[in-house]
């Protein structure tokens, strides 16, 4: 260990050398290029150094004067005025163009073009240097050309600034960023022309001191070009011969390991054996592969550290994913110059990178390193030292990064000796059930296959079966990770690794039927596992959240869903009734098992005689399960049996309808037994007790079958008013009667519309409706909360079947228009206020902690508001009547936003003009609100609020909102105002305008100048000077005329340029300075450029306090700072803070406004567009992940959810 730690001390020290900028000083040297040879013999080849380095060995820093050679042989272009010609028509040779085009189209043989240029250039090495050189520049956007007297007498750094000051381009894109397919199809022929051209010159060329050494100085030079098209482009090309020039130093090492060896044999023989002349030659080959070696090694390390250690930590994510990519391949090609604790450790800084693509590029990175069994020795000290790093990763905010992360840690945990602890295995264990179905199924994947080895150590010692073991092992992980009620999720995670074991239903009907020692929590357990298989194969799609859009299967997947489908019901329509008869008595285990017919094939029932009598068998057990159970969910999931058993589309349906017919006159001559005792009031609690079970059976089955033939209607009515009466109310049984009698109402609808019944009966069933909707109002009002519930439900359920909307679709309905009274409006609207939109039953339950009975209570309350709101939708209410909903808001838009936005939304394309008063009504009431209690700036700072964001949802399009904001700013003025009520206070309204100048920004300009007359003419004059008009007037006029005319004369305005006393606004102000921005870089386009600096950030001197800062520095900063110590390495715990300096100005105080300053301002900003127009620039001071903010993966609901609501609701 003390050996590796002085290794990795020796590392930073060389990394603070490179980093300090000397070698660089010495590549940008002004030194004169040598001129090209004349014709005549070539000179002799430089003496080559005899001892050669390789690169991650011992990454030296390179030769100064090595490099200076190097650089003066590089070229660049210059953006001339003319447009690109062929640079070398007099050869007759390929041009740049031609290259260009050849990569860019991906249509050409790239061998072939590289074979052209080759020929090219060995004619003339200056000329085909010279093309080549073009092709670069070209291939970065750039039009201009180098010419061949700027070749021949300016530097690299001459030509790079050259053609940066003329980088006048009218885009920011250049083709590595171009939208679009052509962007990959450009990147891959760049990067394999780079492939081809290293390996077409690998046996000769690379080593002649002239083509590659000038090349890559000159994309090192580029690489640290301010300007992002030359350092990116630059970067991918020089990383790309880098891998070339890896692949060729490994194939040198094996051949001098092979004519080493074959030089050691034959100098092993006897002196009389040996042949002289063989080893002479053996010797002058081994001489001249360690010449190339050394000369490979050379050029790599010159890449590595001149692009690479500074383009790693890039401020573009692209150019810094695509160093840590090439990087895992120089790693796995050549471990035994790079897979060392000084290269990896670049891997281990990077997983805290900001960016999610390079994270994710540094994870397949190092899953391409676990993957090789020989490596692993050499990651111990790796993986031990950001094990914890990637383990914190799974949470990361990125669900393809945490998908890649672990299927690393699957890598590690079955590589290496150690794996992970079953602490560690812990914290995977429960993305089972996240919401993205790509990260539950890599969990998933990580489970199986800690299963199977659990379960394989295990059969060792037992004689269990793979299956029954398998099962037993997932129902105790089931139970142990405390997550029930998500087995769906749980399988779905399963379903692709492990959907083989999950179809074994014979194991688990046979571990249920048998004795085979299951506990009673382990046989519920199993059966919800069951069921949730039998759902998945028999539909085929993932459980609720975790649908990624629409997916049409295709007939392969649609195959396998039919054969699944035939396979469950040829298993279990035998097997089902046994199991319903095992565990009838068990309401928890007996309602799942109901539900497996519903994914059955139902018609295989009539397809023999022989399963004719397990239909009955299972139509027997279900109304002896009604019969047995008076739990709400064994009730439900029979009647779903019921219903889809009854289905007329089936010949076996008479035989259903029988026997629940059967079951109806049964528990209807048992409610009626009672009935006269309770109308009475003679009966005793056993009476109510089995007349209330009867009568939530028969509830129960309503919503299933037509009840309206055993006419119970006016029993539960009489019930209902003599109960009400009294006092007397008892919950289940006056429940369970709303619900019947409900019920018969919507059967007699649907009976009404599929039938022509009477006038005699029509004018029966409105008398029943009205009859029941003034017993619901009159439940409104009572103590006991369930009952309350269920009649507000019920009036929004009938309330709408019975509008005028649904007339108007079905005109037989028409004479059965119920509306609303008066009354009815205003119970139903307090019932909002009351119980919806009240906290007085969360913070009850908030002192008891009883988190599920919280999300019940929240679902119930969602229910019933979107009830509301579908009667103000489909106007059975008036639109007024929103605002009781609209008021809310803000203030709960945590637990209803969705839905009142939907609302809002549905509103405006009822009536716009309408529902904009409605808005301002729903303000104007809240004001009023305000005004009657304690007036305080917090209760205004609500309202206003509240305002802010009402008037988001009128949207982008300005013009079709023009009439509605009109209509609400004329509202809001004439509620400022109207004539007070209390003389001895003048005009109480007028605060109001501050809340109404929320909504000017919205505003055209021409509404804008017709409501600032309106606003003077309905003002008093002795108001125009309070704050609230004063501040309303200016929302109004919304900029000053100064600032209209400096941006009329293209001057450009800033947001400092409004007056003092303007509140700051930002949707206005900001569509103010965007005209205002683009009309500031039409005047601008022809700037001078900015001076060149590095885009490597380094650690800044301390500079005297009289010197003047360097403007430039915080522009062209990259994003990553490599970390300078061994400790930042072996802890691995150093995050980066982000700083934004977007839109950093220097201070007016440390220099006056000069022209100069001025000038130098504007060239910052120019290159700020230039460098990143589209992203907010930051200085990224170390690495830190954005996963380390994620509040990690909540588990989905396997309850209604919101989404389900609206979409049924609003459709």
């Amino acid at each position: 260990m003390d050996d590796v730690d002085s290794i990795l001390e020796s590392l930073e020290e060389l990394d603070d050398f490179s980093d300090s900028g000397s070698d660089y000083e010495a590549m940008m040297k002004s030194t004169k290029r040598r001129k090209p040879a004349v014709a005549g013999p070539q000179p002799p080849k430089r003496p080559r150094r005899k001892a050669a380095s390789r690169v991650s060995s011992s990454p030296s820093p390179p030769n100064p004067s090595l490099l200076q050679q190097q650089h003066s042989r590089g070229t660049s272009r210059r953006a001339s005025p003319r447009p690109l010609g062929r640079v070398n028509e007099e050869s007759m040779g390929i041009s740049a163009e031609d290259i260009y085009d050849a990569v860019y189209s991906g249509k050409s043989a790239m061998v072939t073009v590289v074979d052209e240029w080759l020929d090219s250039y060995k004619q003339s090495r200056e000329e085909g240097l010279l093309v080549l050189i073009n092709f670069i520049v070209r291939s970065c956007g750039c039009k201009g050309v180098v010419s061949r007297e700027m070749f021949d007498s300016m530097q690299n750094a001459e030509i790079i600034g050259t053609l940066t000051k003329e980088f006048n381009e009218d885009s920011v894109n250049y083709p590595l960023c171009t939208p679009g397919p052509q962007l990959k199809r450009f990147k891959n022929g760049l990067c394999e022309f780079a492939r081809v051209l290293v390996r077409s010159c690998r046996n000769s060329l690379i080593y002649n001191e002239h083509l590659f050494p000038a090349l890559l100085a000159l994309l090192t030079g580029l690489s640290d070009s301010q300007v992002r098209a030359f350092r990116h482009t630059s970067t991918l090309l020089a990383i790309k011969l880098m891998t070339g020039l890896v692949e060729v130093a490994v194939i040198v090492s094996v051949q001098l390991q092979t004519t080493q060896r074959r030089y050691d044999t034959e100098n092993s023989k006897r002196a009389h054996d040996r042949a002289s002349d063989r080893l002479e030659e053996l010797k002058a080959s081994i001489s001249e592969m360690r010449e190339n070696q050394e000369e490979v090694s050379s050029m790599m390390n010159a890449t590595f550290r001149g692009v690479f250690v500074h383009r790693y930590r890039d401020r573009l994510p692209e150019i810094r994913a695509a160093c840590i990519e090439e990087l895992g391949v120089w790693l796995k090609t050549d471990p035994e110059d790079f897979l060392n604790d000084g290269c990896l450790k670049y891997l281990g800084w990077t997983l805290h990178d900001k960016q999610s693509p390079v994270r994710l590029q540094c994870v397949r990175a190092l899953q391409g390193l676990y993957q090789e069994k020989e490596f692993i020795g050499r990651l111990e000290l790796f993986t031990s030292r950001f094990k914890e790093r990637m383990l914190s990763m799974v949470l990361d905010k990125d669900s393809e990064v945490a998908v890649e992360v672990i299927n690393l840690l699957l890598l590690i945990h079955q590589t290496t000796e150690e794996g992970l602890t079953e602490e560690e295995c812990g914290r995977i264990y429960p993305l089972v059930y996240a919401s993205n179905r790509g990260l539950a199924s890599a969990a998933g994947v990580f489970l199986f296959n800690k299963l199977k080895s659990v379960i394989s150590s295990d059969n060792q010692e037992s004689e269990k079966s793979d299956s029954a073991a398998f099962f037993q092992i997932l129902i105790s992980f089931y139970i142990q990770s405390e997550f029930h009620e998500h087995g769906a999720y749980l399988v779905d995670s399963l379903w692709s690794v492990a959907g083989s074991v999950l179809r074994d239903w014979e194991t688990m009907t046979m571990l249920l039927l048998t004795e085979s020692g299951l506990m009673y929590e382990e046989e519920g357990t199993l059966i919800e596992l069951m069921m949730c298989a039998i759902r998945q194969a028999a539909q085929g799609t993932p459980p609720v959240g975790r649908t990624q859009g629409k997916k049409i299967l295709s007939m392969k997947d649609r195959k396998v869903q039919e054969q699944d489908k035939r396979r469950i019901t040829t298993h279990f329509i035998p097997l089902l009734p046994q199991l319903l008869a095992k565990y009838s008595a068990d309401a928890s285990k007996v309602s799942l098992l109901l539900r497996a017919p519903l994914h059955f094939d139902l018609e295989m029932y009539s397809s023999a005689p022989t399963l004719e009598k397990h239909l009955d068998s299972l139509l027997g057990q279900t109304c002896s399960i009604v019969e047995k159970h008076t739990e709400l969910t064994v009730l439900e999931a029979c009647a779903h049996l019921a219903s889809a058993l009854c289905s007329d589309c089936y010949t076996f349906s008479s035989r259903a309808h029988l026997a629940f017919s059967q079951l109806l006159d049964d528990l209807t001559e048992c409610f009626s037994s009672y009935l006269n005792y309770l109308l009475q009031g003679t009966a005793d609690d056993d009476d109510i007790y089995s007349a209330a079970t009867a009568l939530k059976r028969v509830a129960a089955l309503s919503s299933a079958k037509d009840v309206t033939g055993w006419k119970l209607f006016n029993s539960c009515l009489e019930l209902l008013k003599s109960r009400m009466e009294s006092g007397e109310l008892d919950k289940e049984l006056m429940v369970s009667a709303l619900k019947c009698a409900a019920f018969h109402l919507m059967w007699a609808e649907v009976n009404a519309v599929n039938s022509t019944p009477s006038e005699a009966d029509l004018k029966l069933l409105k008398k029943e409706v009205r009859s029941f909707c003034r017993v619901c109002q009159a439940c409104l009002s009572v103590n006991e909360a369930e009952m309350r519930d269920q009649a507000f439900e019920l009036l929004c359920d009938l309330l709408l079947l019975y509008s005028t909307s649904s007339a108007r679709s079905e005109p037989a309905l028409q004479a059965l228009v119920h509306l609303p009274s008066d009354s009815l409006r205003s119970e139903m609207a307090a019932f909002l206020l009351d119980y919806v939109f009240s906290d007085s039953e969360d913070s009850a339950l908030n002192d008891e902690g009883d988190e599920e009975m919280r999300i019940t209570l929240l679902q119930r309350k969602r229910n019933q508001l979107a009830g509301y709101c579908k009667l103000v939708v489909y106007g059975v209410l008036d639109l007024s009547a929103a605002t009781d909903v609209f008021k809310h808001y803000s203030k709960y838009f945590k637990d209803f936003g969705d839905i009142i936005k939907e609302t809002v939304s549905k509103s405006k394309l009822i009536s716009p003009i309408m529902s904009a008063k409605t808005v301002c009504l729903s303000l104007q009431q809240l004001f009023s609100e305000m005004l009657t209690e304690d007036h305080s700036r917090r209760d205004l700072g609500e309202i206003r609020d509240l305002a802010k964001r009402l008037a988001m949802s009128f949207g982008i399009d300005l013009h079709r909102v023009r009439k509605p904001l009109v209509a609400l700013h004329m509202d809001g003025i004439r509620f400022a105002f109207r004539d007070p009520q209390d003389v001895e206070e003048q005009h109480p309204n007028v605060t109001f305008l501050e809340i109404l100048s929320e909504f000017s920004f919205k505003l055209l300009q021409q509404d804008r100048a017709q409501l600032v007359g309106i606003l003077q003419s309905e003002c008093p004059d002795a108001a125009l000077s309070w704050t609230s008009v004063k501040m309303y007037q200016r929302s109004l006029e919304g900029r000053s005329s100064k600032a209209v005319e400096q941006e009329e004369e293209g001057e450009g305005a800033s947001s400092l340029d409004t007056p003092a006393t303007k509140r700051r606004r930002i949707a206005p102000q900001g569509s103010a300075s965007s005209t205002v921005r683009g009309s500031w870089l039409d005047s601008s386009s022809s700037l001078p450029p900015p001076i060149l600096t590095s885009t490597a950030q380094r650690q800044p001197a301390k500079q005297p306090a009289s010197r003047k800062p360097r403007a430039t520095e915080p522009d062209v900063s990259s994003g990553l700072t490599e970390p300078e110590s061994e400790d930042e390495f072996s802890s691995g715990s150093h995050m980066l803070k982000v700083k934004p300096t977007k839109g950093r100005q220097l201070s007016s105080s440390q220099t006056g406004p000069s022209v100069d300053h001025q000038d130098l301002d504007s060239h910052l900003t120019l290159l700020s567009l230039i460098e990143d127009e589209d992203e907010e620039q930051v200085e990224i001071e170390g690495y830190e992940s954005d996963s380390d903010q994620e509040s990690g993966y909540t588990l989905p609901s396997t309850r209604y959810t919101p989404a389900s609501v609206l979409d049924e609701l609003f459709d």
